[in-house]
């Protein structure tokens, strides 16, 4: 990372960005900070004023975190047994979906596990989180890879993986039977969305004809692991395809994305290391045979915010020693100021990137200081909007409008 503040000279064009929401941040001691609302953690009031927020910075889009099992330190394998930390959280697709009426231009996408959960509840259930949004719904994709999530269910049995599974046949191999299963599943969600072609709803008072029962499919999918018949009893949602997305950090996650999703969150450490990942993402699309868009490409960087350096590593230092050891995460760690990380996002985005997701360390604080600091500052770089132009998440990406697979082919 370079060590000086890269300038604001980007000519006008709009950088992506979005922030992950997850309790009261990515720092495992941001429940204890005097501007935390741990008692609204469970309150649909804390996560729209968080929305609220998001927007009043005019952000792509919101994620929500969520899993099948309770927040833990261990990697892999059964929840821990603290009780310092934030545990237990909502579900993130019924958040997002109470979000929708109380917000009008931001998107909404809600965590939503594939692993345990049939195709058809999460086709219905985010085509329904599109039609409250009107338009603004998307999804990240989540693998469950743990065993005792598993057991919630006690469908099937998932051998343990290891942190370093890359290197491990037998948990190499597992992955990769759980990241397949996952693309089958976003497959066989995209086809029910299409499953109604956009006409379909007739609602002819007149000729007693609702709808055309000639525009809904079967969609008849087969897999390995399950077959969906079809057709959705949820009309094609707005946007005709709501905005898929995943994190990926190596091959199996990037092919992953490349087969099923609109967006990859990807984890550089440095900008030095972003044409690396893009160059190992586009491999991915070219080795699935991606066709169409390709994949927007965003970092994901953890944000600790304050009004000068020294203050940013010292709120982060302060956080370490209430949570009893410094913070780790998969994804690079800024603790600087707002004027700082705007000309960071400039720097890295000039390297390729089409955009960020930041997980504010402290919610709300980091939060509004991404909100009402960082994008004023890339506002007058030109390198933001200055107002939502458009209505549907689709179009916030710049990503072509949906056409209906089997209204294109009859």
């Amino acid at each position: 990372m370079s060590t000086n503040p890269p300038t604001l000279s980007r000519p006008s064009e709009n950088i992506g960005l979005s922030v992950a929401l997850d309790g009261a941040g990515w720092h495992p001691a941001a429940w204890r900070e005097p501007a935390a609302r741990p008692a609204d953690l469970f309150s649909t009031a804390y996560w729209a004023d968080l929305a609220a927020e998001a927007e009043r910075g005019l952000l792509d889009f919101v994620t929500i975190e969520d899993s099948l099992g309770l927040q833990s330190d261990h990697f892999g394998g059964p929840p821990d047994s603290r009780t310092d930390q934030v545990r237990g959280r909502l579900d993130a697709a019924l958040i997002a979906a109470a979000l929708g009426p109380v917000t009008s231009s931001i998107g909404l996408v809600p965590t939503v596990t594939t692993t345990h959960t049939e195709p058809f509840h999460v086709s219905k259930s985010l085509a329904t989180l599109d039609f409250v949004s009107h338009g603004r719904a998307g999804w990240r994709v989540q693998v469950s890879s743990k065993a005792h999530e598993a057991e919630h269910f006690g469908r099937r049995q998932i051998p343990a993986i290891g942190r370093n599974w890359e290197s491990d046949d037998a948990s190499r191999r597992v992955v990769r039977e759980l990241f397949d299963e996952a693309a089958d599943v976003i497959e066989a969600v995209r086809r029910l969305w299409d499953s109604w072609e956009d006409d379909a709803e007739i609602r002819d008072i007149a000729t007693g004809r609702f709808i055309d029962r000639g525009k809904l499919h079967y969609i008849d999918f087969e897999g390995p692991a399950f077959s969906v018949k079809g057709p959705s009893i949820t009309p094609r949602p707005p946007q005709g395809q709501p905005v898929v997305t995943a994190l990926a950090h190596a091959q199996i996650p990037y092919e992953l994305a490349a087969r099923g999703a609109d967006l990859v969150f990807v984890t550089p450490q440095t900008v030095d290391e972003v044409p690396g990942i893009i160059e190992q993402v586009r491999s991915a699309e070219a080795s699935v045979a991606r066709t169409g868009t390709p994949l927007l490409i965003n970092a994901d960087l953890l944000v600790v915010l304050d009004h000068t350096e020294q203050a940013a590593r010292d709120r982060r230092h302060r956080l370490d020693d209430l949570a009893g050891s410094a913070l780790q995460s998969d994804a690079a760690i800024i603790a600087t100021t707002p004027e700082r990380l705007a000309g960071l996002l400039i720097e890295w985005a000039d390297a390729g990137l089409d955009g960020f997701r930041l997980r504010p360390a402290a919610l709300p604080t980091d939060l509004v200081a991404i909100t009402r600091g960082v994008v004023p500052h890339l506002q007058r770089a030109g390198a933001f909007r200055s107002g939502y132009s458009t209505t549907s998440l689709r179009e916030h990406l710049g990503l072509p409008v949906a056409v209906n697979r089997y209204a294109a082919i009859a």
